[in-house]
C-alpha cells in the first residue's frame, strides 16, 4: 500500500538561466550566485536541504488529507446516508481532477514559477479540505434515534414498547421527507464530490515540480539521496492520516453542538458517529501552514555546489562515479540510442515527467511513432498490468479495510483506523524498502527482478488464503434474518411484540445475550421500560419488561458483539504480511519498465504507466469494491424511497466477495509476471543462441551480466 508517484514535470529549459543557474560561487565575480540580489530574500529560501524539508513536510500533510476520508468512509456513510458504492465513488473523484490536468501541468512545467505553483496547489489542497468539512456545518445535528420526531429529546424512550391504540407508528423517513431534506442531501453530496475533486486539482503541482526542482538545482550527487529521505517521509502521510482518524472517531460528531445532558452513547454502540469533519480542519491547517515558504523560494537559486561527506563516503566504493543524467526524451532514431538498460535507477529515483514542453515543441513527428511503440512493448504491457491489479487491490484495501473490520469483528473505528495506521501501512513500507535493497544490494537484473516479483506475488496470494475462513456468521437478527428451522413464509417477528406500535424506519437495538438474538427497537423486543444506570462518568442504557425474552431482566441497549472478535489480531497480521510481500515487487517492477524499453522512451513510458494506474486501478476499483459490499446488505435504510445506508450485512458473504476480489487481483498480478519471466527466459535463450552462432567455441555469458554490471556501476 505504498504513495502513488505521479510524472514529474520538466526543468526549466532556458539555457542561459540554466548555466548561470549551475555555476558555483567561485564562478561569479563578487561571490554572487544567483541574478537575484540575495540581500532581498532570507537566504534560507536559497539553500535546497531547506526546500527539501518544506517540499517533504508538504507532501506528508498532502497525502495525510487525501487518505483521511477513507479512515473515517464508514462514518460519512452512516452520517449522511451514503452507500458504499458512492462512497467508494466519491474516493475516486481524487483521482478525477489529477487525471485530468497532470498532463497539462507536465507541459507548462517549464514555463512557470515552479516553488509558487507548489505554494498555490497546497493553498488549493487545504481549501478542499475546509470544503470538505463544511457538509457538518450545514445540516441539521444528528438524530442517533430516528425513531423520535424532530421536536423530541433525543433519548430512547421513543423506541418503547407503545400499545397500538395509544400512538400510530412514527414513519421517520416518509414523515420528514420534503423538498428541503432533498435538497440537503444532495447539497451535501455534491459539496463533498467538489471538494474531492479540487484536492486532486491542488495535488497536480506539488510531487512533480517539487521533484524536477530539486533535481535541478542539487548536487547531482545528492540528488538521489533527497529524493530518498522525501519518498521516505512522504510515506508516512498515510499512516498519520489513519491515526487521525483513529483520534477523531473517538470524539461524538456534534462536540461543537452537544445537545443538553449530553449523550447516552459510547463509541462502540453501532448508532456512534465521530467526529470526521474535524480531520479535515486539522489537516487542512497543517497543509497551508506548509504551503507558506512556497512564495519565498526563488525560481531559481544556486546550484549545490559540495557533495555531502557521508555521502561520499557511502560511494566511495562504487566502481566509477555517477554522472548526472541527461535529457529524458531525444530526437533519436530508435538505432541510435544508447543500451536501453542504463541510467535506469537514477531516473527511477527522480520521478520521470510524462509529456514535456521540450519533447512536444521538438519532437512532434516522433512522439505517435513513441507512443505506439511503447503500447506494443510486451513486457511493459504486462508489468504495467500487474502493477494495475496490485494498485486495485491496495485501493480496495485502503478505503474499505476499515469498515470491513468494524462490520466482521464488531470493533470500533477508532481501534480499527489504529490497526491499519499502525500495523498494516508500516509494514508495506518495509516491504518497499526490502525491495529496494534487494535490487541495489543483490545488483539485480531483468530476470532476477522478474524473478523476485513472482514469488513476491506468490507468497501474497497464499497469504490472502486463510482470510477467507477468518470470520464468522451473522448473528440472528428479529425481523430480517430467519429463526432456525422456521418456514420460509411465517412471520419473523414473534407474537410477544404483536400489541406493540413499532416504528418501520427505527434503529436503536438491543441484545438478547442469553440467545444471541438482536432487535432493531426495544420495541421489536416487547420491552416497556427503561432504565438508566450512572456508570463513572458515564450513563448506560438498560430496558426491562422485555416479553420477547426469557426472564425479563435488563437488556443493555447495544448490538451483540461479533463471536469472532478475538481473530480481528489474526486477520490484521496477515493483511499486513501480505501487504509486506506485494509491496517488495515495487521497486523491481519499475526497473523492469526502465530497463525493458529504449532510452528514448523511458519518460514517455513512466508517463503511461501512471496514467493507466489511475484509470484503471485506482479511480474504479474503490466503486468496485463498493459495489461488491452493497449487493451483500441484509437491511438498508430507506430515507425519502432511495435506498440509504445499510445496517446489516451478510457477514460470510462480505468476506467471501470482499477477500475474493483481492484474490482475483492478486492472482491476475501473479500471472501476469510469470508471463514476464516467461517472456525474459525466451528473450535470453534467443540472444544467447545468436551469440553462440558465429562464435561457438567462445563461452558466452548470460544476458543479464552486462545490465547486472551496469547496475552495480551505477548504483547508488
Amino acid at each position: 500500500m505504498g504513495p502513488r508517484m505521479g510524472p514529474a514535470g520538466e526543468g526549466p529549459q532556458m539555457p542561459n538561466k540554466d548555466s548561470k543557474a549551475a555555476m558555483g560561487t567561485e564562478d561569479i565575480p563578487e561571490g554572487k550566485a544567483s541574478p537575484e540580489p540575495q540581500d532581498s530574500r532570507p537566504h534560507v529560501f536559497h539553500s535546497i536541504k531547506f526546500f527539501i524539508l518544506c517540499h517533504s513536510l508538504l507532501q506528508l500533510a498532502q497525502l495525510m488529507i487525501s487518505g483521511y476520508l477513507k479512515s473515517s468512509i464508514s462514518t460519512v456513510e452512516k452520517r449522511f446516508g451514503l452507500s458504499s458504492q458512492t462512497s467508494g465513488l466519491l474516493a475516486a473523484f481524487n483521482e478525477v481532477g489529477n487525471t485530468a490536468l497532470i498532463v497539462f501541468v507536465s507541459y507548462f512545467g517549464s514555463r512557470v514559477h515552479r516553488p509558487r505553483m507548489i505554494g498555490c496547489g497546497a493553498v488549493l489542497v487545504a481549501l478542499a479540505g475546509l470544503l470538505m468539512s463544511v457538509p457538518h456545518f450545514i445540516s441539521e445535528p444528528y438524530h442517533y434515534d430516528h425513531t423520535s420526531p424532530e421536536d423530541m429529546s433525543q433519548d430512547f424512550e421513543a423506541s418503547l414498547c407503545l400499545p397500538t391504540t395509544s400512538v400510530p407508528a412514527p414513519d421517520f423517513s416518509n414523515g420528514s421527507c420534503s423538498s428541503y431534506t432533498e435538497v440537503q442531501h444532495v447539497t451535501v453530496v455534491g459539496v463533498m464530490f467538489v471538494a474531492q475533486t479540487l484536492l486532486g486539482v491542488g495535488g497536480v503541482p506539488i510531487q512533480p515540480f517539487g521533484i524536477s526542482y530539486i533535481d535541478d538545482f542539487a548536487h547531482h550527487s545528492n540528488s538521489p539521496l533527497y529524493l530518498g529521505i522525501l519518498f521516505a517521509v512522504t510515506l508516512m502521510g498515510p499512516g498519520m492520516a489513519y491515526g487521525l482518524g483513529s483520534l477523531m472517531l473517538r470524539l461524538y460528531v456534534d462536540i461543537d453542538r452537544m445537545p443538553e445532558g449530553g449523550v447516552s452513547l459510547t463509541p462502540k454502540d453501532p448508532q456512534w458517529v465521530g467526529a470526521w469533519w474535524l480531520g479535515f480542519l486539522i489537516s487542512a491547517g497543517i497543509v497551508a501552514l506548509a504551503a507558506i515558504p512556497y512564495f519565498f523560494f526563488p525560481r531559481e537559486m544556486p546550484k549545490e555546489k559540495h557533495e555531502l561527506h557521508f555521502w561520499r563516503k557511502a560511494l566511495a566504493g562504487a566502481a566509477s562515479s555517477v554522472s548526472k543524467v541527461g535529457p529524458s526524451i531525444s530526437c533519436l532514431s530508435p538505432g541510435s540510442s544508447p543500451h536501453p538498460w542504463q541510467d535506469g535507477q537514477t531516473q527511477a529515483m527522480a520521478g520521470l515527467p510524462t509529456l514535456t514542453s521540450d519533447f512536444l515543441s521538438t519532437c512532434p513527428t516522433v512522439f505517435p511513432r513513441v507512443l505506439l511503440r511503447t503500447l506494443r512493448h510486451p513486457i511493459f504491457l504486462l508489468v504495467v498490468l500487474s502493477q494495475v491489479c496490485m494498485s486495485s487491490t491496495a485501493a480496495g484495501m485502503a478505503t474499505f479495510l476499515p469498515k470491513f473490520l468494524e462490520r466482521q469483528f464488531s470493533v470500533t473505528a477508532s481501534f480499527a483506523n489504529m490497526l491499519i495506521g499502525g500495523l498494516a501501512i508500516p509494514t508495506a513500507i518495509v516491504g518497499i524498502v526490502v525491495g529496494s535493497v534487494l535490487v541495489k544490494r543483490l545488483h539485480l537484473g531483468p530476470m532476477h527482478c522478474g524473478a523476485l516479483c513472482l514469488l513476491g506475488s506468490l507468497l501474497a496470494l497464499v497469504v490472502s488464503l486463510p482470510l477467507f475462513f477468518l470470520g464468522c456468521s451473522t448473528h440472528q437478527i428479529a425481523g430480517i434474518t430467519p429463526q432456525p428451522g422456521m418456514q420460509p413464509r411465517a412471520e419473523l417477528f414473534p407474537g410477544c411484540m404483536a400489541a406493540c406500535s413499532c416504528p418501520v424506519d427505527g434503529f436503536n437495538p438491543v441484545c438478547d445475550t442469553s440467545a444471541r438474538v438482536e432487535y432493531i427497537t426495544p420495541c421489536h423486543a416487547g420491552c416497556t421500560a427503561q432504565v438508566v444506570q450512572a456508570d463513572l462518568d458515564k450513563s448506560k442504557v438498560f430496558y426491562s419488561n422485555c416479553s420477547c425474552m426469557v426472564g425479563g431482566g435488563l437488556v443493555p441497549a447495544s448490538s451483540c458483539d461479533s463471536a469472532c472478535s478475538h481473530l480481528v489480531l489474526p486477520f490484521i497480521f496477515l493483511v499486513s504480511l501480505g501487504a509486506a510481500l506485494a509491496s517488495v515487487t515495487y521497486t523491481p517492477t519499475f526497473m523492469l519498465i526502465l530497463r525493458g524499453v529504449k532510452k528514448e522512451d523511458k519518460t514517455l513510458a513512466v508517463g503511461i504507466q501512471f496514467m493507466l494506474l489511475r484509470v484503471l486501478a485506482w479511480m474504479p476499483s474503490p466503486v468496485i469494491h463498493g459495489s461488491a459490499i452493497d449487493t451483500t446488505c441484509v437491511h438498508w435504510v430507506l430515507s425519502c424511497g432511495r435506498r440509504a445506508v445499510c445496517r446489516y450485512y451478510d457477514l460470510d458473504l462480505l468476506r467471501n466477495r470482499f477477500i475474493g476480489i483481492q484474490f482475483f487481483f492478486k492472482t491476475g498480478s501473479l500471472v501476469c509476471f510469470a508471463l514476464v519471466l516467461t517472456i525474459l527466459r525466451q528473450q535470453n535463450k534467443e540472444v544467447e543462441t545468436k551469440a553462440a552462432g558465429p562464435s561457438p567455441g567462445l563461452q558466452q555469458q548470460p544476458l543479464m551480466s552486462r545490465p547486472e554490471k551496469k547496475l552495480k556501476d551505477s548504483s547508488v
